[in-house]
């Protein structure tokens, strides 16, 4: 079963551009991907301008083929070309759309995690902890 995210990064106007992500958005997978290999402006950046994901971590293609290098699976390598959302703010990038059940966030130089399932109309969502402990594979 697909646990999809949101990824994003916030801009220097407070702006969030994100990315849909289908598969292991968790944050015991995404979240702790998002940590060790996008950990600065720039990774995270170069993340979302590949535009929406199928996997964020994989080794695996299309045609589950083995790839030479493990890192996201973009759907625009097989044809589609999505791109990223911009956000006005923090409050319109975390409104739900009823898709995603975590968004990730990089601000301040760390990625944060919301569990879009604890959404409340009268508050924004809860703030998860992203294990900080390396993947078991």
């Amino acid at each position: 079963m697909a646990t999809r995210s949101r990824i994003g990064i916030q801009l220097s106007d407070d702006s969030i551009l994100s990315v849909y992500c289908h598969w292991d958005g968790y944050p015991e997978f995404n979240g702790v991907k998002l940590v060790e290999q996008f950990n600065s402006y720039n990774k995270a950046s170069e993340l979302i301008d590949g535009g929406d994901i199928s996997a964020l971590w994989t080794n695996a293609g299309w045609d589950n083929e083995t790839l030479e290098q493990t890192g996201p699976l973009y759907y625009s390598s097989r044809g589609e070309e999505p791109q990223p959302r911009l956000d006005s703010d923090l409050c319109e990038y975390l409104s739900p759309t009823g898709a995603e059940e975590y968004h990730y966030l990089f601000t301040n130089g760390e990625w944060v995690c919301y569990n879009m399932n604890q959404f409340d109309d009268s508050k924004l969502p809860e703030i998860v902890q992203i294990p900080s402990a390396a993947l078991a594979v």
